[in-house]
């Protein structure tokens, strides 16, 4: 019998490690493809890596980035200090390093590294911003970073996930952004937790690669694990114009999939939106 699987599903049992097996409530042990780092998180993660491997000349993940685009404003010498010690660190390691000005890393590993069925760890919380061209993309933490460069696997409980199926399109001076600040509105900042939202139906293909990002930058602040989009026909023009088409592999999820959670929404009836202080949760006007 075929077992109709989520995207989700799909990427996470391509990168299972150590005998782990998708099925609820189960402790995943993942061997992912990427990490991501950035200047603020990225000096603890470094750090504790060569701590754990001092005589390390590489990393143990196919690719490592580290982005300095956060703590940029040199007002005394310690900013300077972090960014000369990344520096130096990613040349004795061979990890990419984009420097200050060349773009904020969820945008940029978006446009520059991500592609999809990959599985990216990142120590910022909008890693998921990836998840718009079809693969799981977590945030984690700079203790947790250190141990995947070093070779251990990212160890996850199962996630849930958590189908919305889009249908419609957007009105005109409508934007991605109030798409996400409806599901917020929905599911408020804790709603996503323990979850993966998992975005499809024909609403998709109206949505291009930058509303998709949005979406999935924002999808954190919901508390879900991570947020992904089919790779479909907008993923292939978007990796064309980047230059990477041949990174493209189509993802969809089966159809007639069973998601532990479901959410309807027509696009065509989201109105503008903004979120009121202080939480991206609250009150929608």
């Amino acid at each position: 019998m075929t077992i109709q699987k989520t995207m989700t599903q799909k990427v996470f049992e391509r990168y299972l490690a150590g005998g782990s097996r998708w099925e609820r409530n189960a402790i995943l042990r993942i061997k992912p493809t990427g990490v991501l780092m950035q200047d603020a998180t990225g000096v603890t993660a470094l750090a504790q890596y060569l701590i754990l491997r001092p005589d390390a000349t590489s990393v143990e993940v196919p690719i490592a980035v580290q982005y300095i685009d956060h703590n940029t404003l040199a007002i005394n010498n310690r900013n300077a200090d972090d960014h000369n010690f990344l520096k130096s660190v990613c040349k004795r390691l061979g990890i990419y390093c984009s420097l200050a000005g060349n773009g904020i890393c969820h945008q940029v590993n978006t446009e520059r590294f991500a592609m999809p069925y990959d599985f990216w760890i990142g120590s910022d919380s909008h890693t998921s911003t990836s998840g718009a061209l079809g693969c799981i993309a977590i945030g984690a933490g700079g203790i947790e970073v250190a141990t995947i460069l070093a070779g251990y696997p990212f160890q996850i409980k199962t996630p849930k996930v958590y189908g919305i199926y889009l249908m419609g399109k957007l009105s005109d001076w409508v934007e991605a952004k109030d798409l996400i600040l409806q599901v917020l509105r929905i599911l408020g900042v804790k709603g996503g937790v323990g979850y993966v939202l998992e975005f499809f139906g024909p609403g998709v293909k109206t949505l291009s690669l930058e509303e998709r990002a949005t979406i999935c930058n924002m999808g954190a602040e919901t508390g879900a694990t991570t947020t992904i989009f089919p790779a479909d026909e907008q993923t292939r023009r978007f990796l064309k114009i980047q230059e990477r088409e041949h990174d493209y592999e189509p993802l969809f999820p089966d159809r007639g999939v069973q998601y532990d959670e479901m959410m309807y929404l027509d696009l065509s009836t989201i109105v503008p939106l903004v979120a009121t202080p202080h939480s991206p949760g609250g009150k929608n006007v």
